[in-house]
């Protein structure tokens, strides 16, 4: 990419000198043409005002001392002969023009000199004519040096254009070196990754938004992979009621073997629907909730209470107080009833008891045991040994739907999920 701007911006500086140095080089010749015809003008000019007088008088003209710089300068007369000065013995073309007194000088070229002649007139008659000369060679020289000249700033200028095209391309090119390399580190992973700012807009704001793009995809990693590590604790309850009864069964082989195959079976059909649950609840967005079937979610947990807690001779016992309706996900209260009810079995004694009440403009459901008292404990906070994980999972479930998760009393341990209850429909008026 380096070279390619580098030789972009080259030939952008060839092209325009092109195009500026052609017209000025033909500009350069046509100056230097006129410049020598003012210049033979000039000196023919003094010349016959030096010897005009004695052209009208017919005498022999005396020439002034030329300086070296000087045109040659020659006096002829009107039938072309050379009187005196420097110039051929006889005449040429622009000496006959002016002796015809039909222009009032005449320029040609002859041989390898440039010719300029004047008449010296008397009245309406031509008394002599005054030749001024310059070679050719003279005017090519301070053509071609000027040209020469020209060049060498052409290829000044062409050189300048290469070096600041090196230093702007290096500008240019090593923030989206840098930027390159920022987006490999990403690719190759590393989410931590931001690329520096250039000063340049644009490439800052590409910047910009590669760095929010990282930033985006490092959160949603990080929160995939929460999800998964709770989920997967989250599974661990449905798991532990089957094999809880699988024990119960093998313990006393002289119960029915049916009833166990059917307690695994309903343990089995737990566990695929907490997997269904938490399946749905990582893809789901917030929308329109139906009302929630508490009764049937009871059951439910009743159902999973009571295969965890009857192995370890422990009772559950659900209590409804008039509780309110509520538009949530049914899948969310399911998993965080599920968490307290993994928590009161494997950290609490004695009877479980959960009540859903009616909190004022919310639905309230305790789940409380008999345990020890948390005292200043934070239940929440997630230890080395992974306890807490599924109380977390719970609480970011209930946030989720509009609701709250606490710990309402450390002593017995209760813990309160509270949700927003619907709105009573107003009646119409008869």
């Amino acid at each position: 990419m380096r070279r390619r701007i580098i030789s972009l911006t080259v030939l952008a500086a060839l092209v325009a000198t092109a195009l500026f140095a052609l017209p000025l080089g033909i500009a350069v010749m046509q100056y230097y043409r006129d410049d020598t015809k003012a210049e033979l003008e000039r000196a023919a000019d003094i010349v016959a005002l030096a010897v005009s007088h004695e052209l009208n008088a017919g005498l022999a003209p005396v020439l002034p001392r030329p300086d070296d710089d000087d045109a040659q300068v020659g006096v002829y007369t009107a039938g072309g002969q050379r009187l005196a000065g420097y110039g051929p013995a006889v005449a040429g073309t622009a000496e006959r023009l002016a002796a015809s007194a039909t222009v009032d000088v005449a320029v040609e070229q002859e041989g390898e000199e440039v010719v300029l002649a004047v008449p010296v007139l008397s009245g309406s008659r031509v008394t002599g004519v005054i030749r001024a000369a310059r070679p050719m060679s003279e005017l090519r020289l301070r053509v071609l040096l000027t040209w020469l000249g020209m060049a060498g700033l052409a290829i000044a200028a062409i050189g300048v254009s290469w070096l600041l095209a090196r230093r702007f391309t290096t500008r240019l090119v090593r923030p989206l070196e840098e930027l390159a390399a920022a987006a490999g580190r990403l690719g190759d992973g590393d989410f931590t990754a931001r690329s520096p700012r250039a000063g340049i807009p644009e490439i800052d704001q590409v910047g910009e938004t590669l760095d929010a793009t990282a930033a985006r995809i490092g959160e949603t990693l990080e929160r995939e992979r929460a999800f998964s590590a709770e989920a997967s604790h989250q599974l661990r309850t449905p798991l532990t009621g089957l094999r809880l009864q699988l024990e119960a069964a093998l313990e006393t082989p002289a119960a029915d073997p049916y009833a166990a195959i059917r307690a695994g079976i309903a343990s089995a059909d737990r566990l695929e629907r907490t997997i269904e649950d938490l399946l749905a609840l990582g893809r789901e967005r917030r929308a329109p909730r139906a009302e929630l079937a508490l009764g049937a979610l009871l059951e439910e947990v009743r159902q999973a209470g009571e295969a965890l807690l009857q192995p370890q001779g422990r009772a559950l016992r659900i209590v409804r107080e008039d509780p309110p309706p509520a538009h949530v996900a049914a899948a969310a209260v399911r998993q965080v009833l599920g968490v307290l009810l993994d928590n009161a079995v494997t950290h609490g004694r004695g009877t479980v008891t959960v009540v859903a009440r009616d909190a004022g403009d919310a639905l309230a459901i305790d789940v409380a045991d008999e345990g020890s008292d948390l005292g200043e404990t934070d239940p929440f906070a997630t230890v080395p040994t992974g306890h807490g994980i599924g109380l977390r999972l719970a609480r970011g479930l209930a946030e989720a739907e509009g609701g709250r998760l606490r710990l309402s009393r450390p002593c017995p341990p209760t813990f309160t999920l509270l949700l927003p209850a619907a709105e009573p429909t107003v009646a119409d008026p008869a």
